[in-house]
Formats: structure tokens, C-alpha cells, sequence
């Protein structure tokens, strides 16, 4: 089981992981821990102030430091030993696949959420361990991204998908686009399904499907091809 403990402004949004889909599968079978810490709780001052103004200038404001660093100081010490701290942001690195499997290690995650500008570089330095990106893009804040990688993450854990090759079959599991799939019926407005496909020969429907990868990545996503071909260009499926 992983545990994920998130620090967000907005506890609420992260309902929507239990609430519905495979993590609420996944979250009934106890395959998965999600707490959620809101900064606000470990403030001083009567306003709960969580942000202020920028040293230098410039606009929007700044996640401070200590309401922080105390959320993850009373994370840390509501378990045996320190959690992994990932910190969703622009400056972080992608969220691939392969950076997927090295987070899977971990059995307990927290996950930093930032609003507004940003967040204190300080805390940054003190307490994250790494920064991740799930696009070059901007949103709104923090939590849509952890839910991103936190989705990512439980479809890799053992029993939470209804069969235990759904997740090795996905795009970039293997370092390829996923190949096309059809269901019935076998013909829908003079279009049919593949011949290959209805005969059911499995070694051919491999290899099928393994060059429909092939194709379709190269054709998509030709940077994913290229670094396909100089890391795997000897695999073979199964």
C-alpha cells in the first residue's frame, strides 16, 4: 500500500480520487492512504494568513515558509520515518512513465501544492526532495497535477486495475504510443475491424500490435520514437 499525504489549500478537490473511477476502487480495497493537510491549520495570526507579497516586487503573492515547513514537520512525525517530499511544479521534471516507476518505490509520498506565484524558495530547499512537472503548461494551482501523478500511480499498483495487464499495455509503459483497439460490433458504417484481430492467432495479433506502435508513435509523437529507438530498438513483444 502507498500513502500519499498532500498539503493543499484545498482539501476538498482530492475527494474526487475516492470518489468515483479506479481510485475509488483502488481507495476501497485499502490499496491506497490519502490524507490531505491544509497550511491554514498550522498558522499564528487570527487570519489564517498563509501567503504575502514578494521581496523585490512583482505581482501576486507567496506561499510562506513556516506554515510550510510546519505542515511538514507534523507529517513527518505522524509516521516511523520520513516521507518522500514532491513538490508539483513548472521548474520540476517531467511526469514520464520512467519517473513514474522510480516514485513507485516509495511507500509514502507527500505532496506539496503550490498557489499563487509560487511557493518560499526556502522551503523549496529545506524540505522538498524533488519537483516534478506534469506539462509545459501553467494551471491554477498544485492539486490537479496530484491528482495527475497520484492516478498515474495507483493504476501501477497490483489489483487496481480489473485486469493485471491493463497497465503494462498503456501508452509509454514500454516507451511506445498504445496500439488501436476495437470492440463490437465488427462492422459500424462500413467500417470494419481489422482481419487479424477476428482470427485469433495471438502470436500474430502480437506482432500486430507491436508494429501498430511502432507506426502510430512514429507518426505522433516522432521524439518518442527517436529515444524509443535508441534505448529499445531490440525488444520484441512478448
Amino acid at each position: 500500500m502507498i500513502r500519499f499525504d498532500v498539503i493543499t489549500l484545498f482539501p476538498e478537490m482530492f475527494e474526487a480520487l475516492t470518489a468515483s473511477g479506479v481510485s475509488r476502487r483502488a481507495y476501497q480495497q485499502a490499496l491506497f492512504e490519502l490524507n490531505t493537510w491544509n497550511p491554514r491549520v498550522f498558522t499564528e495570526d487570527r487570519h489564517k494568513t498563509v501567503d504575502d507579497r514578494p521581496y523585490g516586487g512583482g505581482p501576486g503573492m507567496v506561499m510562506m515558509y513556516p506554515p510550510l515547513k510546519k505542515t511538514v514537520d507534523a507529517i513527518h512525525q505522524s509516521v516511523a520515518k520520513p516521507s518522500h517530499v514532491v513538490y508539483l511544479s513548472p521548474q520540476g521534471a517531467p511526469l514520464t512513465q520512467h519517473k513514474l516507476t522510480e516514485l513507485q518505490s516509495y511507500d509514502h509520498l507527500t505532496l506539496v501544492c503550490g498557489r499563487y506565484e509560487g511557493i518560499d524558495e526556502r522551503f523549496i530547499n529545506q524540505c522538498v526532495d524533488e519537483e516534478v512537472c506534469v506539462g509545459d503548461f501553467v494551471v491554477s494551482g498544485g492539486e490537479l497535477p496530484a491528482m495527475m501523478l497520484m492516478d498515474a500511480l495507483i493504476r501501477l499498483i497490483p489489483g487496481a486495475l480489473g485486469h493485471e495487464q491493463s497497465a503494462e499495455q498503456d501508452s509509454f509503459a514500454d516507451g511506445l504510443l498504445d496500439c488501436p483497439h476495437y470492440t463490437r460490433p465488427v462492422e459500424v458504417d462500413g467500417l470494419s475491424v481489422p482481419d487479424i484481430l477476428q482470427q485469433g492467432n495471438h502470436a500474430k495479433i502480437a506482432e500486430w500490435r507491436y508494429q501498430q506502435k511502432l507506426i502510430r508513435t512514429q507518426q505522433k509523437r516522432p521524439d518518442l520514437f527517436s529515444a524509443y529507438q535508441a534505448q529499445y530498438a531490440t525488444d520484441k513483444p512478448e
